[in-house]
Parts: C-alpha cells; sequence; structure tokens
C-alpha cells in the first residue's frame, strides 16, 4: 500500500460520484426529452410496458445523475442503477461475451462501491448526516 495517496481517498469517491452523475444525467435526459423513441427502444427489447420502464430508467438516470454529482442519498441512488445494471448484463447484453459487457460491468461495480462505502467527504450526506453506515 501507498499510505501517502490515502489522503486523495475523499477525492476519489468525490470524482467517481461527479463522473457518473455526468455519464447518467447524459445518458438520462434524452430518454426523456425524446420518450417516444425511448418507449419504442424499451418495448423493442421487451420490457411493457415500454412508458413505464421508459419513465422509470430515464428518471432514474436523470435525477439518480444529478443527485451522484451533489452526493445526496448517495447509498440509496445506488440501488436502482445496480438493479438496471444487473438487468442490461443479464438481459440486454444476455453475457454474449464479455467485450460487449465489460463497461456495463465497470459501472456496476461502481456502484456496489458507492452502496457500501457512501459518497465520501465531500457529499451532501455528510453534510446533513445523512450517510447509512
Amino acid at each position: 500500500m501507498i499510505q501517502p495517496l490515502f489522503v486523495f481517498s475523499d477525492w476519489a469517491f468525490f470524482l467517481l460520484r461527479v463522473v457518473l452523475g455526468i455519464i447518467f444525467i447524459y445518458h438520462g435526459f434524452p430518454k426523456l426529452k425524446n420518450l417516444r423513441a425511448t418507449v419504442d427502444s424499451f418495448a423493442g427489447m421487451g420490457f411493457r410496458p415500454g412508458i413505464f420502464w421508459a419513465l422509470l430508467v430515464g428518471i432514474v438516470e436523470f435525477i439518480g445523475g444529478i443527485f451522484l454529482i451533489f452526493g445526496f442519498l448517495t447509498q440509496l441512488v445506488a440501488i436502482p442503477f445496480i438493479i438496471e445494471f444487473i438487468v442490461i448484463i443479464i438481459k440486454v447484453k444476455k453475457l454474449r461475451n464479455f467485450s460487449s459487457f465489460e463497461f456495463d460491468l465497470l459501472i456496476l461495480i461502481s456502484f456496489f462501491v458507492l452502496l457500501t462505502v457512501g459518497g465520501g467527504k465531500f457529499a451532501v450526506d455528510q453534510l446533513f448526516g445523512l450517510f447509512l453506515y
């Protein structure tokens, strides 16, 4: 272990949250903005009713992304993302080959980290004592 680097661990959680938040705002907003196309896409993948799943995923990604950036309810926000990415890996990507779901797996594990350790020192959760551990 390189102990002098431990002083940056709070920044690591901050960066993880912010980058994941930006990614999901970027992916969630278009789902909500063009809901008709999202509904058709979800229905085409077998998620019925498409409107329910399109709204649910769009809201989770967009609002969850905002919450992640601020570190608000980080551990609770991680749960629907974990479920989403388990479904993506198993049902959408169908475990075909590793290269088809390797980034999804990385995102899934990132959310497991946030679920188990929280959002870190620079999170609203810490400010208001909302951390769950």
